[in-house]
């Protein structure tokens, strides 16, 4: 290949970066490293930094455009400068993977960069609009999976392997319920989101989505998300119903992709499950994975759902084509649905959820595999919805919130999102539905998994200390 045009070099948009990287994440590595080899390094050199065609980590921003141009220039050449056309040496999903492994090398490039802008400076973070401080007001050992606020210094806390607690974020002290029902704690599934109903004062009601099994299917256990509620009295879980379990034909053993967090909106309940590492099963509208469900919050399922008259449908899907949702918020200015999905090695996403639609996976993605082989060459199709925003490569995108309230008043109605192996805290401002503007507020601090504003615009974060094994509620305060 040979040095790309100064047109290439023009970027706008938003910054990308990431931090130390997870295993489930080896980027820069695989097949399409080997790939990149054999018809590249002798170009642009074996890290991408030299050679005759000139280094291909030297672009400040990176947006859907230069992906796009890259493509082009790979599939056809340079001819006026010396570089041959690979679109009949390389198959279009080759192509694709060189280009996002091109993009995971300048990331990796950009991270030290980066890592100074995010880092504290006497233990102050400076932000664009707000500095802040972070404290940790709670550990316990384990994975924290999810903090909701029931009253204005009270939030749920669940573990991932099976334990709820109301924690006082005044004093710092938490309670353990007792009396929850039993998880199936398998690989990605757990107890994962805990959330109190938008009239909880009143029907004293809370939902619970977990991973359950069920029965036996040739000597193994299956099992799906399920959702339940009760009440907490005198400290114990009481009065459960159950309010959505799927058909036990669709259950499944593998331990991966079990999505889900619960939104409240215009009394429905919204919640997501991921593929469960089926991604084909994502297009099929018989099967509950890799979908977003709108039921009532007794669980009957709506009348004017999309595919609630369908014979062979799930009534409850509300969407499809997701890979692993596991953030979804409303935001109150708005009305707006909002739900961040982990994409494969690359492609995580920032979706608008709108009823009925497709998300594409996995017939579109911005990823490829972790071994680095292609999935598709196919970043969109006709019929299916375009993320709001792509992250490649992943920042491993979990819970978000939306800030509200007085405490940082020059966030108020941004998105914020966490990233697990980008240990990251970023700030999103929306303009018409749309990202204008992408912050890094908080990096390689620990994975962070989850956020929630409390009723004063206080925020909390769940995070892991560096080594993985203590969950940590954190809280962010304006300084000074």
């Amino acid at each position: 290949m040979n040095r790309y045009p100064a047109s290439i070099l023009f970027l706008t948009g938003i910054l990308l970066s990431s931090g130390p990287l997870h295993a489930q994440y080896a980027i820069g590595g695989g097949e399409v490293e080997g790939l990149y080899q054999r018809h590249c390094a002798v170009c642009h050199g074996e890290n991408l930094d030299n050679g005759l065609g000139g280094s291909l980590l030297t672009t400040e921003r990176w947006t859907n455009a230069i992906d796009e141009e890259y493509t082009d220039i790979i599939r056809h050449g340079l001819p006026d400068l010396g570089m041959q056309a690979f679109g009949d040496i390389l198959s279009e999903e080759e192509i694709r993977a060189l280009v996002i492994y091109i993009r995971e090398e300048w990331l990796l490039a950009q991270k030290k960069e980066t890592r100074r802008k995010a880092a504290p400076r006497g233990g102050v973070f400076r932000s664009e609009k707000h500095d802040f401080r972070v404290e940790t007001i709670w550990e316990r050992g384990g994975v924290l999976w999810s903090i909701e606020f029931m009253e204005p210094e009270k939030a749920l806390v669940t573990h991932f392997d099976g334990q709820l607690f109301i924690l006082d974020t005044a004093s710092g002290e938490a309670e353990e319920i007792a009396g929850l029902p039993e998880v199936w704690r398998r690989g990605q599934g757990g107890l994962m989101e805990a959330k109190p109903h938008p009239d909880y004062r009143r029907n004293g009601w809370i939902y619970l989505a977990y991973n359950a099994a069920s029965r036996e299917r040739g000597g193994s256990t299956v099992g799906m998300t399920k959702i339940v509620r009760g009440r907490i009295e005198e400290g114990r879980w009481t009065d459960q119903e159950t309010v959505y379990e799927a058909p036990a034909n669709t259950h499944l053993g593998t331990g991966r992709h079990f999505g889900t967090r619960i939104v409240f909106h215009d009394g429905f309940l919204f919640f997501a499950i991921g593929d469960r590492g089926r991604k084909a099963m994502a297009q099929e509208l018989d099967r509950p994975n890799g979908k977003i469900h709108r039921i009532w919050p007794d669980g009957r399922v709506p009348k004017d759902n999309p595919f609630a008259n369908e014979e062979e449908a799930l009534g409850s899907i509300w969407s499809y084509g997701h890979r692993n949702p596991q953030g979804m918020v409303l935001h109150p200015a708005t009305g707006g649905l909002w739900a961040t999905e982990h994409g494969p090695r690359g492609g995580d996403e920032l979706n608008l959820i709108r009823r009925g639609a497709n998300y594409g996976w996995p017939e579109v993605t911005y990823g490829m595999n972790y071994n680095g082989t292609p999935i598709t060459a196919h970043t969109r199709k006709p019929g299916m919805v375009d993320p709001v925003v792509h992250w490649t490569p992943s920042l491993a995108v979990c819970g978000m919130d939306v800030v509200t309230g007085d405490a940082f008043p020059g966030w108020r109605g941004d998105l914020l999102v966490t990233g697990l192996a980008a240990q990251e805290l970023r700030r999103l401002a929306l303009e018409d539905a749309k990202v204008v503007r992408e912050e890094v507020l908080i990096k390689e601090r620990g994975r962070v998994r989850d956020i929630a504003c409390a009723p004063d615009g206080t925020l909390y974060i769940l995070s892991m200390t560096t080594g993985n094994k203590v969950g940590r509620v954190q809280r962010l305060r304006p300084a000074g």
